[in-house]
């Protein structure tokens, strides 16, 4: 990723009237403190998108905002819901769309700031009208994967919808349930949703940001962050969800937290654990960054801020 913008460039252009700023980029590389110095700078409030970040108490592994970070700039949409109440693509826009609102009628910027890019396409471009959501057909799909392994539903989703099952990772149950259960509902591939959908909304002008790191350095700033969390606490902080309740949950599936709890399970050794975590980040990122090739965005050789825990 080459930098073509300075920051000064980004602060020196704020957004035009019902345009967003939206920061963007691989895990690791440092959304959070190009989002926080941009609200800094302009007078904005960030939105996270991120599908951990929304949950409370999923704080080491989701690189959630610290106290300190939060009182540099309001951040919305964190720590909102328990994770055992899912929260989709859907859902989350219309609180966006609420807190875009809110921001505005105050005098303040908007900015969107996350790595889960369904979300940020629902808010900037809307969704594919597929069919609402069937507690029985996800039920149904709980009891294969409890029975048989996720990997086995995740096998189904490939026989019937080849390009959404290479889109999702086999742990990925929510993701993976609902596109199965799309095609059970409708008849219709959610492939061929978005294909007839195309995105061709367009809900929200924006304006996509991130910082410009080359695959070296983003390496290296994933492994110092993996060190970092797992001398900061991250085993205990997954012992302490698993032991109240939240191993099942889909924040628990996520990158990171699945290797912690496959530890925390017995299933992975204290001495891979940490490879375990880098090598599945690596992966993720790879997935990032195929979506950010195809979209427009500005990147930005931010100095300083090595924090990289976003």
């Amino acid at each position: 990723m080459t930098a073509d913008l300075r920051f000064e460039d980004v602060c020196a252009r704020p957004p035009a009237q019902g345009e967003l700023l939206v920061v963007v980029g691989p895990t690791a590389s440092g959304k959070t403190e190009l989002a926080i110095r941009l609200a800094e700078a302009i007078g904005g409030e960030i939105i996270g998108a991120d599908s951990v970040q929304i949950y409370r108490d999923f704080d080491l592994g989701s690189g959630k905002p610290t106290a300190a970070e939060r009182a540099r700039a309001p951040h919305h949409l964190i720590d909102l819901f328990d994770a055992r109440e899912p929260i989709d693509a859907q859902r989350w826009a219309e609180l966006a769309e609420q807190a875009v609102a809110d921001i505005r009628s105050r005098g303040r910027v908007p900015l969107v700031c996350g790595g889960t890019y369904l979300w940020v396409k629902a808010l900037v471009q809307g969704l594919a009208p597929a069919p609402p959501g069937d507690p029985e057909v996800r039920a149904r799909h709980q009891a294969i994967a409890e029975a048989e392994g996720r990997a086995a539903l995740h096998a189904r989703l490939a026989a019937v919808d080849p390009p959404a099952a290479a889109r999702l990772a086999p742990n990925d149950l929510v993701r993976v349930s609902r596109a199965l259960e799309v095609l059970e509902l409708s008849g219709k591939t959610q492939t061929a949703w978005y294909a007839d959908h195309g995105f061709r909304e367009h809900r929200h002008a924006a304006r996509l940001v991130g910082v410009a790191r080359d695959r070296d350095e983003l390496d290296r700033r994933i492994a110092a962050r993996t060190a970092a969390w797992l001398a900061g606490g991250f085993v205990e902080e997954v012992s302490r969800l698993c032991a109240a309740g939240y191993g099942e949950t889909r924040a628990m599936g996520s990158v990171g937290y699945r290797q912690v709890k496959d530890h925390v399970d017995g299933a992975l050794p204290r001495a891979d654990l940490e490879g375990a975590i880098v090598r599945a980040t690596r992966v993720f990122v790879r997935r990032q960054r195929t979506w950010l090739r195809d979209e427009p965005v500005g990147w930005v050789r931010l100095e300083g801020g090595e924090d990289a825990r976003t």
